[in-house]
């Protein structure tokens, strides 16, 4: 193993484990909170501004990754989730309603940003471990990010399915505590395995500089909002929330999270033997970033439509089309998250996925929102169709995203 491999391995196992606590986290606040009784939209709120910190905390972290160094970013990133689990762990059960929601808030506006800082260090490392690999071609690359997202998302649904076993035998703040010593170990072998100065270079100068970014990122930043917030408009509260109500215990609820997230990793992971590959590394891919939008965009309606009618057995058609739903949304964000690394530079490339991941977030951030809001109203069905008008519009973007790279403007 040389040393560019080494360091693509310890980047990935240290996301493996942020991602394992972060998935947990998810899954101890929604379940807690919804059985004491909190509304869809509440339950939507306790998250918003985790995902709200994130758009700033991407554009931030990508910038502070280039002038200070991918591995000190990833180390912050990971002490901010260890004091986000330490807020969290001193909520008062005798608290009010609104001091107790306020708090979770607050909690998770760190976590968001802890979040996102690790993820945005660790993206733009393989990029950088990959130009330093002897292996420079498209095809390498594909492969390493492929890995990286489907391997981390596999972990993430471990996290869910273990965030519902340990709130049922730890208690919300024992659970706190135990993930809490996990990342304190991994950010031990951060600090001793990674080069602090890694991916240092020139930062921008300027906020036009920071955001003046090729038609390649800028395209796919616009799809990545209306992908992710089609996936979380009924991923966040919509479809746990339903699960729940139909019967299912919370580790039932969780372990299909668990298994729907891990299901998706998987496939990302595989991505790379389902999308022709072209030499360059976008002919063939961006073609494929349309047409799988195009498809994934069917799924919801098709539910929406039998939600609509209710079928029979429909609990169970549910569960069968979300899960052909994330088959498909696999491959559409393996290859977005592949596209963005193909447009940018190795110079800056951490402002430029820190840009990119703050239009993740943003998506995040809105389909959070309109998963309390939509369930509310409307309950799963308003969901679903949300869902699928936010794919329409992601298909209509891929459709000007350039097959050639702007290596002038990508620096």
């Amino acid at each position: 193993m040389n040393l560019a491999e080494r360091h693509y391995a310890i980047v990935t196992a240290s996301y493996w484990g942020f991602t394992l606590t972060d998935g947990a986290l998810r899954m101890l606040v929604l379940l807690h909170f919804y059985r004491l009784g909190y509304s869809p939209f509440t339950l939507a709120f306790l998250f918003l501004l985790y995902e709200a910190a994130g758009v700033l905390a991407n554009l931030i972290g990508g910038w502070l990754a280039t002038r200070y160094g991918i591995a000190r970013m990833l180390s912050v990133g990971l002490v901010m989730q260890i004091a986000g689990f330490g807020l969290l762990s001193m909520l008062d059960p005798n608290w009010s309603a609104t001091l107790s929601v306020a708090w979770v808030v607050l909690s998770q506006g760190v976590c968001g940003v802890a979040k996102d800082l690790t993820k945005t260090a660790s993206k733009s490392a393989i990029k950088i471990t990959q130009a330093q690999a002897k292996e420079q071609g498209a095809g390498q690359l594909f492969k390493w990010v492929a890995w990286f997202t489907g391997s981390k998302n596999a972990m993430k649904g471990v996290g869910f399915f273990l965030g519902g076993v340990m709130l049922q035998s730890l208690g919300f703040q024992g659970a706190l505590w135990a993930m809490a010593g996990l990342l304190a170990l991994v950010l031990v072998g951060v600090l001793s395995a990674l080069p602090p100065m890694m991916g240092k270079s020139r930062a921008s100068k300027s906020a036009k500089e920071l955001f003046a970014k090729n038609a390649g990122i800028n395209g796919l930043a616009a799809a990545r909002v209306a992908l992710f917030g089609a996936r979380d408009v009924w991923f966040v509260v919509g479809v746990p929330v339903y699960l729940y109500s139909a019967g299912w215990t919370f580790s039932m609820v969780s372990g299909f999270v668990a298994a729907w997230t891990i299901g998706y990793g998987l496939v990302q992971a595989m991505a790379p033997h389902i999308v022709k590959r072209s030499e360059d590394g976008l002919t063939r891919e961006v073609p494929a970033a349309r047409w799988w939008s195009a498809a994934l965009a069917v799924v919801p309606l098709a539910l929406a439509a039998a939600v609509a009618a209710q079928v029979p057995h429909l609990v169970w058609v549910v569960v069968g089309g979300l899960s052909l739903f994330g088959f498909a949304f696999a491959v559409n964000s393996s290859v977005h998250s592949y596209l963005v690394l193909a447009y940018a530079g190795s110079e800056k490339a951490a402002e430029d996925v820190g840009f990119y991941y703050a239009a993740n977030a943003l998506g995040r951030f809105l389909g959070t929102l309109l998963s309390g809001l939509l369930y509310q109203w409307g309950g799963l069905l308003y969901a679903l169709l949300g869902s699928a008008a936010m794919l329409v519009v992601c298909w209509g973007v891929t459709l000007k995203l350039p097959l050639k790279r702007d290596d002038a403007v990508a620096r």
